[in-house]
């Protein structure tokens, strides 16, 4: 079993999915505390409906980020955090955080890695017109959207699609790639390679599909 520290700044829909995962025994794992930079927001309530503490850490009242996220890093290990897990977090990462907890920073991006990185993805995915487009689990590093990718899983975009209609297909992808990522974290099977002058990448082990088809 992993602890997990989930950090969210919204609805935390993919919170919720990792806690319905546990509550299913697909996931073993317990979520250890849930924070966010963003008081109100659903996720904190998700949370607390679940039994999970949390906490709320103002980006705002501190001087610069990576201050922010050295209170971060003082909370998830309080809480004896192994993985940290970005559920809608909406804040850039800091050494101070990701040299904590090196690729054991989980993130789901919602398209194709590496295309379309940064933000309104599935706008980006629309408005270039591509055929398809889904969701990344990958490894955060000091890049945007640049970390080792674990799994993807592919969505057809259709025609008629809008950035609504195709994040809400996506976000369902989300929520059945990540929690099972995470059970392969708990299982011991992912593993990061590095060489010197190449990216890292991931290595599953046991796992022969790491690409989900469209459906």
């Amino acid at each position: 079993m992993i602890a997990l520290g989930v950090l969210v700044s919204g609805g935390g829909t993919n919170l919720q999915a990792i806690l319905d995962a546990i509550d299913h025994k697909a996931l073993d794992a317990r979520v250890c505390v849930v924070l966010s930079n963003v008081a109100g927001a659903k996720g904190l309530v998700r949370a607390e409906k679940a039994g999970v503490p949390t906490a709320v850490i103002d980006h705002r009242a501190f001087a610069d980020r990576a201050s922010f996220d050295a209170e971060l890093v003082r909370v998830l290990r309080e809480h004896g955090a192994e993985y940290v897990v970005l559920a809608g977090f909406m804040r850039l990462l800091t050494p101070a955080l990701l040299d904590a907890f090196p690729m054991r920073v989980v993130n789901v991006h919602p398209a194709l890695l590496p295309a379309f990185p940064g933000v309104d993805a599935q706008a980006q995915a629309v408005g270039y017109g591509v055929r398809v487009s889904g969701c990344t689990v990958h490894f955060v590093d000091a890049g945007t959207d640049t970390g080792p990718i674990v799994a993807q899983a592919v969505v057809p975009v259709l025609d008629g699609d809008d950035d609504a209609s195709l994040r809400a297909r996506i976000l369902e992808k989300e929520h059945v790639l990540l929690p099972m990522v995470l059970q392969w974290c708990a299982e011991g099977r992912v593993q990061v390679e590095s060489r010197p002058g190449e990216r890292a990448r991931v290595r599953v082990r046991g796992i022969a599909k790491t690409v989900v088809g469209a459906d």
